[in-house]
């Protein structure tokens, strides 16, 4: 097969769905020795060099438009029934088996198309959505749901939101869990040195995410000045990720900012953080949550979405994202008990195992094939 793939939102580092497309590429380049790839990447941005050298490695072909997103997002998806009739209705589209797009555009071509579709936030919690990417998702989802062959859901709750709020064959959306790439052990040493640099105490909660109202964030804190005033002394809260929108954390003594890191340095936080909490209020998959698990963090997270699915099979505890005293009690619970730690440890690093890209291409590949 022939097939093309939008690989545009690799550059947004520090979201998931960077995380994600970087994760796919790799996977594709590392899995599929079978099939030809296109993959198209539109910006100003720089494709990261290491992405741009394996694809040609590879022998793959890359194709580079330098156009902002939304400005394809207005051709692709406000000018959706006219784009065929521009120039930028490319040849390399035509020449393909498939196209998979991304998590913005959806182009108006003859080729069979397949959609990842990653969350219908926008959707469920709009009021925790910024207004840009409100607009835009509602106006792709119209294509999809006319115009895809195939839908790729990250999980069986974002399955489920798709049929609930759209017009859709069961028979063309496809569970496929994302893959979760296996760690490497951080030497201690330079553990030390990560935590020195940031101020880090040895004993630290760790939560990560960007900085914007779904991740319910200030839920979190609330819960933390909770405890306090129980606890004379508790461990300090860690919260990694850049800042979003319509979120303000005052920095003090026991709550640490570092801001986006690279994904060595969030490995070693992973590695020493006595608890990982991750309190979003709605995720389409939730790779921090399997990020914690498979670097033997324990996890305590939102029983809602798909964050319930990951956390099946006691790896991981729960709580009521919208509920503080919920979220104080669980916490309390994972801080002062050694042995659930432990236990959450084990089940965890157990359930991330299941999350590979190596069976994300495989389920990929088999189902474009199948519908072909």
């Amino acid at each position: 097969m022939n097939i093309g793939i939008d690989i545009s939102q690799i550059v947004y580092k520090g979201t998931g769905v960077s995380r994600f497309t970087e994760g796919l590429v790799q996977g594709i380049l590392e899995y599929d020795k079978k099939h030809n790839w296109t993959f198209f990447f539109s910006g100003r941005q720089e494709l990261p060099i290491t992405i741009e050298s394996n694809i040609h490695s590879k022998g793959q072909k890359l194709v580079k438009w330098p156009i902002p997103p939304r400005v394809l997002s207005f051709l692709w998806n406000d000018l959706h029934n006219y784009s065929k009739l521009l120039t930028l209705n490319s040849q390399f589209l035509t020449k393909l088996d498939w196209f998979i797009t991304s998590d913005w555009t959806e182009p108006s071509i003859q080729t069979k198309k397949a959609t990842i579709i990653h969350d219908l936030v926008f959707k469920k919690h709009p009021e925790t959505v910024h207004d840009t990417i409100l607009k835009t998702q509602q106006k792709r989802l119209n294509w999809v749901q006319h115009e895809s062959d195939l839908i790729f859901a990250d999980s069986q709750s974002t399955a489920d939101d798709l049929k609930k709020y759209y017009k859709i064959d069961s028979k063309k959306i496809v569970i496929n869990y994302p893959g979760v790439d296996e760690p490497m052990q951080m030497d201690r040493n330079f553990i030390t040195e990560i935590k020195s640099n940031f101020r880090i105490p040895d004993t630290f909660i760790l939560t990560v995410g960007k900085l914007e109202p779904r991740k319910n964030l200030e839920r979190l804190i609330q819960a933390y000045n909770l405890l306090q005033k129980k606890h004379t002394k508790l461990p300090a809260l860690v919260i990694v990720g850049m800042h979003g929108w319509d979120t303000d954390i005052q920095k003090h003594d026991d709550i640490i900012l570092p801001g986006y890191v690279n994904d060595e340095i969030l490995t070693a936080l992973y590695q020493s953080a006595l608890c990982f909490v991750y309190p979003s209020i709605y995720e389409g998959f939730g790779y921090p949550v399997v990020e914690a698990m498979i670097n033997k963090c324990p996890v305590l997270t939102s029983n809602t979405s798909s964050l319930i699915e990951l956390a099946k099979n006691k790896s991981a505890l729960t709580f009521d994202p919208l509920n503080v005293e919920d979220i104080a009690e669980q916490l309390e619970k994972i801080i002062n008990n050694q042995n659930l730690r432990t236990e959450l440890i084990k089940n965890g690093e157990k359930r991330a195992i299941q999350f590979t890209w190596k069976n994300y291409v495989a389920t990929l590949l088999k189902n474009l094939e199948k519908k072909l």
